[in-house]
């Protein structure tokens, strides 16, 4: 297990070659090496059984990522897209063709059992129109409401304020690719007591909630009931979105949320707190929850 997170952090930093140049009169430029986190795109590739039964291969996104845990991410994106619901839907899941240049492998596909109907249109949800109010907030929180199979409204989780206070700098102890480059954003699942399930780190913030979500499809333990999500940055609409489809009932963020979020919260009854620190936070949703 050892060697396999080595090989991971390994992908997961470059380093290169840099100028350290101070701002002072006189101060001399350095020769230096300094680490940064990789990014480099993944294809997820999508084999399924069409209506006849014949066997079918699409391409369904491309995303920038940081290498490691691939799998968990094309498994996650597809769970919280509304493509799979269980971890029976499927029946294999593994980098796909030959590597880069760099020694990566960017491709991962994920095949369906013969039985999973799939809808690829619900990967069209970004791009909602009507004739009446076009693209609006409203229109996407009606249409990922379709997707939640979970009553959050009844969940009744509840943290201790004290547990929420001190995730921040749980969160950034446990972030091993953090530590080297500063660079990477970070999504935590935690326990009422504040013990950590699971940590996934990414360049990109939903990224890093896909491959959280789809750790633990592989383990079939979702839905995440009794469980709150901590991420490193700002609650945007869309990593609600994905918690919400993941059934957990608490979602914590080290920044601020957007407004969409916060509607998206009170809609299926999550709690939302925003701006978490050691001393304080702003709870924007849901605040009966936090003992």
């Amino acid at each position: 297990m050892a060697d396999l997170r080595e090989i991971v952090r390994r992908q997961s930093v470059r380093q290169f070659e840099i100028q350290r140049i101070g701002v002072g009169a006189g101060t001399a430029a350095e020769a230096d090496c300094d680490v940064v986190a990789t990014e480099e795109p993944l294809e997820i590739r999508l084999g399924y059984s069409r209506a006849g039964g014949e066997r079918a291969e699409q391409s369904i996104s491309i995303t920038m990522r940081t290498p490691g845990s691939d799998e968990e991410l094309a498994l996650g994106f597809l769970f919280t897209e509304g493509i799979i619901t269980k971890r029976e839907d499927v029946a294999s899941v593994g980098p796909c063709g030959p590597p880069a240049e760099n020694g990566l492998i960017n491709v991962v596909r994920v095949e369906l059992g013969d039985d999973v109907a799939v809808d690829l249109h619900r990967l069209e949800r970004h791009f909602y129109t009507s004739s009446s109010c076009g693209v609006c907030g409203k229109a996407s929180i009606e249409a990922v409401a379709v997707q939640g199979r979970f009553d959050l409204q009844a969940d009744a989780t509840k943290m201790d304020r004290s547990v929420l206070a001190m995730l921040p700098a749980k969160l950034i102890a446990a972030q091993s690719v953090f530590a080297e480059t500063g660079g990477l954003h970070a999504s935590g699942l935690f326990d009422t007591s504040g013990e950590f399930i699971a940590v996934r780190e990414d360049v990109g913030r939903h990224n890093a909630l896909d491959k959280l979500v789809g750790s633990r499809l592989k383990v079939d333990a979702l839905p995440l009931t009794g469980l709150g999500i901590i991420v490193s940055g700002r609650a945007s609409f869309e990593l609600m979105q994905k918690a919400m489809v993941a059934g957990c009932p608490v979602v914590a963020a080290v920044g601020a949320p957007s407004s969409l979020a916060v509607e998206l919260a009170a809609e299926f009854g999550m709690t939302l707190v925003g701006f978490l620190r050691s001393d304080r936070f702003n709870a924007y949703v849901r605040p009966d929850r936090i003992a």
